[in-house]
């Protein structure tokens, strides 16, 4: 049996870190009876509240951006145009609000359900690859907002697996952020093919 991250694992302060530690674990979800889940391959830190990118800028405190100021170590679920449902991974203390967009994992368990989730007929990059389909595939909705990572829902592993390189580069769709759009805030596997965008 491998063992879920520790509440210790995302109440420390540095979200940068907590980023690069997060590639290669294992992000796993039950939803109604059904497992699956997959590796982190691409991650994003906001680093709230002087980051400009980040829901939490300035300490702005809404319905919505609450749950950033919560304890470490439970989800942040938005919905984005709209549309996608976004997993974020809450870290650091009460009150300061930090967060990590996870954007793409490598399919792992429940392959057959995650395809049927997300309409797919044949397995390649876009069943999980990017923020929104790894939601969907994983079964991530907004209900799951706030949800304990420690729980049994969902959650994270590690399965000692060993990441080699981390490529840092800019994140995505932030161009209102002034200066902090060219922060290199983004984490990919290097080499991996389950990425969103390059």
């Amino acid at each position: 049996m491998y063992s879920k991250l520790p509440k210790s694992f995302y109440l420390r302060k540095d979200v940068i870190q907590i980023s690069k530690d997060l590639l290669g674990k294992v992000l796993v979800t039950n939803i109604d009876g059904i497992i699956t889940s997959g590796i982190i391959t691409e991650t994003e830190a906001y680093h709230g509240p002087e980051d400009k990118a980040s829901h939490a800028y300035n300490n702005r405190r809404t319905p919505r951006t609450e749950v950033f100021f919560h304890e470490g170590g439970i989800g942040y679920v938005y919905l984005c145009y709209g549309i996608h449902n976004l997993f974020n991974v809450v870290t650091n203390h009460a009150d300061i609000p930090h967060a990590i967009l996870i954007r793409a994992i490598e399919p792992l368990e429940g392959i057959d359900y995650m395809m049927q989730r997300r309409g797919k007929i044949k397995i390649d990059k876009t069943l999980s690859s990017g923020p929104g389909a790894l939601s969907q595939a994983l079964g991530i909705s907004k209900k799951h907002n706030k949800i304990s990572l420690t729980e049994n829902t969902i959650w994270i592993e590690d399965r000692n697996i060993v990441v080699e390189s981390i490529h840092a580069t800019t994140r995505v769709g932030i161009d209102y952020a002034e200066e902090y759009k060219d922060k290199p805030w983004r984490f990919y596997i290097k080499g991996n093919k389950w990425i969103s965008k390059l």
